[in-house]
């Protein structure tokens, strides 16, 4: 039987999973499109727990100003940076260029 939690990641993967390649989002927005609108520290330990999943784009999910919070999580501090930047999102002293035009909110996003 899956804890509590365990359910919330499973939710939180799903929708990162919906995040457009090119696109980031909030640990923020994704609590509150859960239903959680101060959970976003919860997600933030999703995302780092979404490293052994299969095609979880945990490199798509910033702080709520586009910071590069959760790139100690990743194999190595600067592979977050280049995965954004294979899809197109510049990123300069660890914060998304253009955050604004880049920022997909799952409330808006999703039905």
């Amino acid at each position: 039987m899956k804890s509590k939690s365990e359910n919330y990641f499973d939710s939180v993967f799903q929708v990162v999973k919906l995040i457009p390649f090119g696109r980031v989002t909030s640990y923020g927005a994704i609590a509150n499109y859960l239903g959680l609108k101060s959970g976003a520290r919860m997600v933030g330990y999703a995302m780092n727990a979404s490293h052994n999943q299969e095609d979880v784009p945990a490199h798509r999910v910033v702080n709520r100003n586009g910071v590069l919070t959760g790139k100690h999580h990743f194999a190595y501090p600067e592979q977050m940076q280049e995965l954004l930047e294979k899809e197109g999102v510049l990123v300069e002293k660890d914060q998304v260029v253009d955050f604004d035009r880049f920022f997909w909110d799952p409330t808006k996003n999703l039905l």
